[in-house]
């Protein structure tokens, strides 16, 4: 497929399950070129009516929890029961090159070369939340490619899971087994966004602690405010190596999605998330129209000179700067 094949014919190629066709249009919407990432997205408003109907569920957890194995063991648990697996893997970013560090790929050997599940490693960017920048977009061409359940996994870097929340249908949040002031570690923000938190690594000398961390948790969702009216989060365990527990995981995501199908929220969510998006991409526009004017580049200059100085405020060099940039040009 070439790069400047045409949107229609790109688009087709992607419905069609061309799963070439699929990464370089990923790989167009994440470029750094704007000619490329205009080609992505006049392709993927080309898909728009084919999107919307997978199961997106987001999966974060520090480093060490087991995220990949864990996605590889639920995974092949989702292929098994018929579905089409995209797994949108976020990498930490190389300082140097920009790209993926890890490479799941080589995480997550077997549904890599499972023909039903497509993985795909993105770098964030450093972006906050670990999510790559152009995830909901890859998301939906995901989805016009015929994949009914995405997992999204995030970096785990503790930073803005709203992120990846404001995209999904299914927060999960995969902890270790831990006890006592551990358990304070766990920010309360994120505990809020959870519609499950899952125990990892239940099996073995660490099955009892495990037991003991879920039913901590457990008590723990219990007084604070669910995330959604139609359903209430719960704790579960698993263990990715020997899969205790990954049916029991993959049978609350759907549970939870019937709850708010039932009472109207789900729609609603997605409606809310649409619009949120939006929103976001005009801040994302904005700021990179500010910063590519050569003339509030060198404004901007002196503004910030003039806040580290602490002669001014900066929502005053802010308002300044923006009162610029609107100003009409003779």
């Amino acid at each position: 497929m070439r790069e400047a094949a045409d949107p229609k014919s790109f688009a087709a190629a992607i419905v069609a399950g061309d799963r070439r066709a699929l990464a370089r249009a990923i790989t167009l919407i994440e470029s750094r070129r704007s000619d490329q990432q205009e080609q992505g997205q006049a392709i993927l408003d080309c898909l728009v009516g084919e999107t919307g109907r997978a199961v997106r569920v987001g999966i974060t957890g520090p480093p060490g929890v087991g995220k990949s194995t864990f996605i590889e063991s639920l995974g092949q648990h989702v292929l098994e029961a018929g579905s089409r697996l995209a797994v949108l893997a976020v990498d930490p970013s190389s300082p140097v090159t920009g790209g993926s560090i890890l490479g799941d790929k080589t995480r997550m050997e077997r549904l890599a070369t499972t023909p039903e599940a497509f993985v795909r490693p993105s770098p964030s960017g450093g972006s906050l939340g670990g999510v790559a920048g152009r995830t909901r977009e890859a998301m939906l061409l995901c989805e016009a490619a015929g994949y009914d359940v995405i997992l999204i996994e995030t970096v785990g870097i503790g930073q803005s899971e709203v992120a990846v929340n404001s995209m999904v249908d299914f927060f999960l949040v995969l902890l270790l087994p831990a006890g006592g002031d551990e358990l304070q570690g766990i920010k309360r923000g994120v505990m809020e966004l959870a519609d499950a938190v899952v125990v990892n690594k239940a099996d073995g000398d660490t099955l009892p602690a495990a037991e003991r961390t879920r039913q901590d948790y457990e008590n723990a969702l219990g007084l604070l405010r669910a995330p959604s009216v139609a359903w209430t989060p719960t704790a579960l365990m698993t263990s990715a190596l020997t899969g205790r527990g990954i049916p029991e995981v993959w049978e609350t995501v759907q549970k939870q999605r019937n709850a708010l199908e039932t009472s109207g929220e789900f729609a609603e969510r997605r409606r809310h998330q649409a619009r949120d998006w939006m929103w976001s991409l005009i801040e994302q526009g904005l700021r990179a129209a500010l910063q590519a004017d050569p003339r509030i580049a060198r404004r901007a200059e002196g503004l910030e000179r003039a806040v580290q100085a602490q002669e001014k405020t900066p929502s005053s060099a802010a308002r300044a700067l923006l009162a610029d940039f609107l100003k009409p040009q003779s």
